[in-house]
């Protein structure tokens, strides 16, 4: 029975689930800064369950090509710890009860902005992996909703403010997503995964197009000054983290290196959580 248990909670995918949720939380708070901690927990609640689902949902359509993948291998699904059938009815009840719980306690805005971005990552964005590099900018729209969802549900409108936020966590994904799949190129490439920007992936185009998009994250992140969400400290933050962070991308460039790739993608673990951190902080 525990060894079960232990086998739905790896199909969460827990972590991965938990920081969607987050963002939805920093969304909320920034439109209710008054908002009470049942809310906030219930809203980040309601982000996980969905998130989870469609994590789910993705696991049962690459359950082979997970079997070909090193990092993917021991799922629970590759190794028939769970039959398929069972994470089909885990995903419903778990896809369920999230979009009903943001949909009643919340508004159906924020209900119908989360079952978007679960067909999108589910249903689009897994099978285009293997079709084209478009599947980044596809997979980076579910990616950015979470905070977008959040501002919803706290106002039940989707104003300009709302949009910076989804912005901020739109562009973000990009340089996240082309690092993790620089650094694990030769897993991906088992998969038949076209990640990668460019033809031939690992060169100075790819390390280019990355800049560039950290690039845009700098003047993005002060949009919430201009707009009144926030205060002068968190865009400070924000910008400092945002050079330091531009800055790992020159050493991609120079060297095309695997461990270069490894630095921005763990920058971009660091960067979103701190800048939407300050936000909050400067907003309270």
């Amino acid at each position: 029975m525990a060894h079960k248990a232990k086998a739905y909670f790896k199909l969460l995918k827990f972590r991965l689930s938990f920081t969607v949720a987050f963002s939805s939380a920093i969304g909320y708070i920034l439109g209710f800064p008054d908002a009470s901690y049942l809310s906030i927990a219930l809203v980040m609640l309601g982000g996980l369950l969905v998130t989870g689902a469609a994590n789910i949902i993705n696991q049962i359509i690459e359950r082979d090509l997970d079997r070909m993948m090193k990092r993917t291998a021991k799922r629970p699904l590759p190794t028939g710890q769970l039959s398929v059938t069972e994470a089909i009815v885990f995903a419903v009840l778990l896809g369920i009860g999230g979009l009903a719980l943001l949909g009643l306690y919340f508004n159906l805005l924020t209900a119908a902005l989360s079952l978007l971005g679960l067909v999108l990552y589910g249903f689009v964005y897994t099978p285009l992996k293997r079709i084209s590099p478009i599947c980044v900018f596809v997979g980076a729209i579910p990616g950015g909703l979470p905070p977008l969802i959040g501002w919803a549900a706290a106002t039940g409108v989707l104003g300009a403010e709302a949009w910076i936020l989804f912005g901020i966590q739109f562009i973000w994904q990009f340089p996240h997503f082309w690092a993790i799949a620089w650094v694990l190129d030769e897993d991906y490439k088992k998969a038949g995964f076209k990640m990668l920007p460019m033809e031939g992936g690992k060169n100075l185009k790819t390390a280019i197009q990355i800049m560039i998009y950290t690039l845009v994250l700098i003047p993005l992140s002060l949009l919430p000054l201009q707009f009144g969400m926030t205060g002068t400290t968190s865009a400070l933050i924000a910008v400092v983290c945002g050079v330091l962070f531009l800055a790992q991308t020159f050493y991609l460039m120079r060297t095309c290196s695997k461990k270069a790739a490894m630095s921005i993608m763990f920058g971009s673990f660091l960067y979103l959580p701190i800048v939407q951190i300050a936000f909050v902080l400067d907003k309270l």
